[in-house]
């Protein structure tokens, strides 16, 4: 069939846009090798999965899934506000915390403004400012050889905010370096800039900190207004496939993101096990011991093999391996062990390992030391 070129209609900012491409699916990795029983340590989910109360509420709203959600998400906000100490009013709900920062960019980006990110930042950061046709300022990252290697300079994303400047986009801690900042230096930096630079902090990740000196910024919004933090229950909290992220705010600013959320925009299923989720405790607990234990079984199996591992407090090692991450990537997907490649932040000779059960992290350790042995 002829059509017309498509290209030509799309907006500027799309025309060049290059997808977000997810972890490889083990249904995929099967499929094409003819594989079973393979381990997925790519996407930097929880290898314990939801707790069990979680799984019950997904169960119990099967019978009421021909009925729209909640759209105002009720329940769920009510809960989180109360665990925060902060009025519903200030909660915006996502499907996921990357519905959420597409929000932001469709309310504050467009052609002639600016963000302001980290040179390996979470690379949704660039597409989001992409799509809105707005100009990206990317700041040089810390060199490897820096107590946070690859991590955010404030110093270098402060000197890139000028007039134009919307959005600084700050992920703490950060994928896919693991690199974090401190409570005194983020403070510090939101405080420095004028008050119609929005600050968007991406703790997608803060529960799996456990420095003292490691900032919960949702503390700061009464003080600072044009701060923003983004939040998920994908990753500790298991639900990825479910979808459910929100924003913290001054409510002001919230109501400018709900113009244009999408109605219904976190399914019902999806609010129920979330609530559920936000609720066991003994859970978050549970999967921050396993993921300490996991990092420093990780952390030190590889440096057995003589790769470099940099300092994380997510749930994920990036690791140098200089010019064979590309061969080890391959191989290990022939072992039925998925990992991410991290070219597509400019980092060739980088792998990110997400930690998994031990039994999963022994396996990826016995794989990589056969493949590298060859």
């Amino acid at each position: 069939m002829s059509h017309p070129e498509f290209l030509k209609l799309a907006v500027p900012g799309v025309r060049g846009l290059t997808p977000y491409v997810p972890g490889k699916p083990i249904e995929e990795l099967e499929r094409e090798l003819g594989l079973s029983n393979s381990i997925k340590l790519a996407s930097n989910e929880n290898p314990l999965g939801p707790p069990a109360s979680a799984l019950a509420a997904i169960r119990a709203s099967a019978s009421d899934v021909a009925l729209y959600p909640d759209g105002s998400a009720y329940q769920l906000r009510s809960a989180l506000a109360e665990a925060l100490s902060l009025r519903p009013e200030a909660i915006t709900l996502g499907n996921g915390s990357c519905d959420v920062l597409v929000m932001l960019a469709e309310t504050f980006l467009a052609p002639g403004v600016e963000a302001v990110f980290s040179q390996y930042a979470f690379v949704l950061y660039a597409l989001v400012t992409q799509a809105a046709g707005a100009t990206a300022r990317v700041a040089p990252a810390r060199p490897r050889s820096d107590s946070q290697p690859l991590g955010h300079d404030l110093s270098a994303m402060r000197s890139l905010v000028g007039p134009a400047t919307r959005l600084v986009f700050i992920a703490n801690p950060n994928n896919p370096t693991g690199s974090w900042l401190t409570a005194s230096e983020l403070r510090d930096f939101v405080s420095s800039l004028p008050q119609e630079v929005i600050v968007v902090v991406d703790e997608a990740y803060c529960e799996y900190v456990e420095d003292t000196d490691y900032p919960d910024c949702s503390r700061w919004l009464a003080e600072l207004p044009n701060l923003v933090v983004t939040r998920t229950f994908s990753k500790i909290h298991a639900l990825a496939g479910l979808r459910v992220g929100y924003a913290l705010s001054h409510p002001a600013l919230a109501e400018l993101l709900n113009r244009v959320r999408q109605p219904f925009n976190v399914s019902l299923p999806a609010q129920r096990a979330a609530l559920a989720s936000l609720r066991d405790r003994n859970h978050v607990t549970r999967s921050r011991e396993v993921n300490r234990a996991g990092l420093r079984q990780l952390a030190e199996g590889l440096d057995r093999l003589g790769l470099t591992t940099f300092p994380s407090r997510g749930n994920f090692l990036l690791v140098a391996c200089g010019d064979q991450a590309g061969h080890y990537y391959e191989q290990l997907l022939r072992a039925g062990i998925i990992v991410r490649p991290v070219a597509n932040y400019g980092l060739q000779d980088c792998l990110r390992i997400t930690v998994g059960l031990p039994e999963q992290n022994e396996q990826l350790l016995a794989s990589l030391s056969d493949i590298m042995s060859r």
